[in-house]
């Protein structure tokens, strides 16, 4: 078996999922060597350990690409024919009339404060579904589409009285739940990218595309930093900034955590254990539903690891479109999150979509710059959106620490 693998530049992910179980294999095959060679000979041979590291590095390159979202098949959308001609003559020649004039008619929320105008409903739909297949928080959170500056979220922090009663026996009074609310305020985020003259005066080029392509991995990241550990200053709150206790004595509105026993690491016995323990700190509930969350180099640390039998417990993906497994669960890769060292929350587990809720404001907006940066023509674009957590329950930290 070759210990090099290269990835094809077709954007085949089939092929790339294939490539990615015989990495893969390969990988196990070198590591279970590498262990064998240390408890024979006291060190690993040096050939064996550089296979070994070019064998890493493929499988996370091939696991990237088994994730590359293929956003062109993403469906049909419905075309509104007099917004897109108006806003590709704004975009190309910074004509307003028409669009000012159809946002007058449709009410736009924010129109004024906000600036610029909005793009067409399909171009904002396809910015929001490339987020969503490159932004790892985005693709497993719950998200909600609002109109207003600030969504307002009530809860309950008792719930009803309730109790079992005979058929014939008097029904006493329930107590009133008590109601708190949480707010996720939206925030705006921008993105400029520059055109040239001839770009725009090119009819060949589709400008909602090209705008969608510009803007979606700058939103994706910066979005998704701040999802992560975003303080909610002019930006969203991140997971990682809410206050952290020991799973022990979680009271609501902490993030509840497990320590690994060790000062920047695992324990040197039974280390899956601790990986264990994380995933049943959550109910079951909420683990039918739950991923982990780390970065690639926590990750690299995972696909080392055993079961009790000798059994990997970090799997590739097995289709495209699919993310890897570790005991079981499938593993959201945020560079985002924290490295393993002493004290640090690197990986994270639970139910995302009933823990963490992303809010988007309704509009994507875009003001023309021909001024700035003459002979370029700058496209301020901005989405209002907003996130925290809405179920502490539902996710818990594994601390690296005594």
């Amino acid at each position: 078996m070759h210990d090099t693998y290269e990835t094809k530049g077709t954007g085949d992910i089939a092929s790339a999922i294939e490539d990615l179980a015989r990495a893969f294999e390969a990988y196990k095959e070198t590591n279970d060597r590498t262990l064998d060679e240390i408890k024979s000979r006291g060190a690993a041979d040096t050939v064996t350990a550089d296979k070994l590291v070019r064998l890493d590095r493929a499988v996370e390159e091939l696991s990237l690409k088994a994730r590359r979202p293929q956003i062109e098949g993403a469906g049909p959308v419905r075309v509104d024919s007099a917004h897109k001609s108006a806003f590709e003559a704004y975009v190309r020649k910074g004509e307003t009339g028409s669009l000012a004039g159809l946002e007058a008619k449709a009410l736009s929320a924010g129109t004024g404060a906000d600036g610029g105008y909005l793009v067409p409903e399909e171009t904002e739909r396809v910015v929001n579904q490339a987020l969503k297949d490159i932004s790892p928080i985005r693709a497993i959170a719950g998200v909600r589409q609002v109109s207003s500056s600030v969504f307002k979220k009530p809860f309950s922090l008792t719930g009803p009285g309730t109790g079992w009663v005979g058929e014939t026996a008097g029904r006493p009074q329930t107590a009133s739940p008590t109601l708190a609310e949480l707010a996720f305020p939206t925030m705006e985020l921008y993105a400029m990218p520059a055109a040239s003259p001839t770009l725009l005066d090119d009819a060949a080029v589709n400008i909602d595309e090209w705008i969608a392509e510009e803007v979606r991995t700058a939103f994706a990241e910066q979005e998704g930093a701040a999802f992560v550990n975003g303080d909610g200053v002019n930006k969203p709150r991140g997971f990682l900034d809410y206050p952290k206790v020991d799973e022990a004595s979680w009271t609501w509105g902490n993030i509840g955590t497990l320590s690994t026993g060790v000062a920047g690491g695992f324990p040197a016995v039974n280390p899956t254990d601790k990986l264990i323990d994380l995933a049943y700190a959550v109910r079951s509930g909420y683990r039918a539903n739950a991923h982990f969350v780390m970065n690639r180099a926590t990750e690299a640390v995972m696909r080392k690891f055993k079961d009790a039998d000798g059994n990997y417990i970090w799997q590739p993906a097995q289709r495209p479109g699919e993310a890897p497994t570790l005991l079981g669960h499938p593993v959201a890769e945020s560079e985002d999150m924290p490295d393993i060292s002493a004290g640090s929350h690197a990986i994270a587990f639970g139910d995302f979509k009933r823990g963490y809720l992303i809010v988007d404001r309704i509009g994507l907006r875009v003001l023309r710059d021909p001024y700035s940066s003459k002979p370029y023509v700058l496209f301020y674009t901005t989405k209002r959106v907003g996130g925290g957590v809405q179920d502490f329950h539902a996710i818990k930290l594994l601390k690296f620490a005594a």
